[in-house]
């Protein structure tokens, strides 16, 4: 059962990932990784990883995605004129492709990583009042994740979170510079073209 079950979430995150990349129509797209976003937690329910899949659902399927299709709707991107990419964006794309290529083409030649390379088990530490070993490091409740946030990864937390508020700002700075007040004094919007 657990074989079928990786080999449906797997098929129904590729495909829907593979319909994100290929759709044209923006929400059509952005709904597609929504469906992407659930077969991936999934895929993290099915290897016990039960925190992680309860996040993937609530914070990308749910709030990422929501933010996702408020821009799409709020810059009309379906009515926005279509602009043809200029060659440096074409020679970029193109250097990608080919060092991704390139990358999953020596994954199948050289087989990856052996193995070896991973242990068959990982020991079980004593966690007494005794141990010198910090019982928050080795628990999967979500007090260690949160205790791990804030102490040893305060700083990629911070950044991300001044990340998250710079693009909020372009958004917002995006959004008043493609509507303005109609000349006529009607209160309607409309977009720069």
């Amino acid at each position: 059962m657990l074989d079928f079950l990786f080999y449906l979430f797997s098929a129904l995150t590729l495909l829907s990932a593979l319909l994100v990349v290929v759709n044209r129509n923006a929400v059509n797209a952005a709904m597609f990784m929504i469906i992407t976003f659930v077969g991936m937690a999934g895929l993290f329910l099915l290897l016990n990883a039960y925190f992680l899949a309860v996040l993937q659902v609530l914070v990308y399927a749910g709030a990422v995605m929501v933010l996702f299709l408020f821009i799409i709707m709020l810059l009309d991107v379906e009515h926005a004129s279509k602009v043809r990419p200029d060659t440096l964006t074409v020679v970029a794309s193109g250097i990608g492709f080919l060092l991704l290529a390139s990358g999953v083409c020596t994954l199948f030649l050289y087989g990856g990583v052996e193995p070896s390379y991973f242990p068959e088990s990982v020991p079980e530490l004593p966690l007494t009042a005794h141990s010198n070993a910090n019982p928050l490091e080795y628990t999967t409740a979500a007090r260690s994740f949160g205790y791990g946030l804030f102490t040893k990864y305060m700083l990629p937390f911070q950044m991300t979170g001044f990340l998250l508020l710079i693009a909020m700002i372009g958004v917002i700075v995006l959004s008043k510079q493609y509507t303005q007040p109609n000349i006529a004094g009607s209160k309607d919007a409309t977009i720069k073209r």
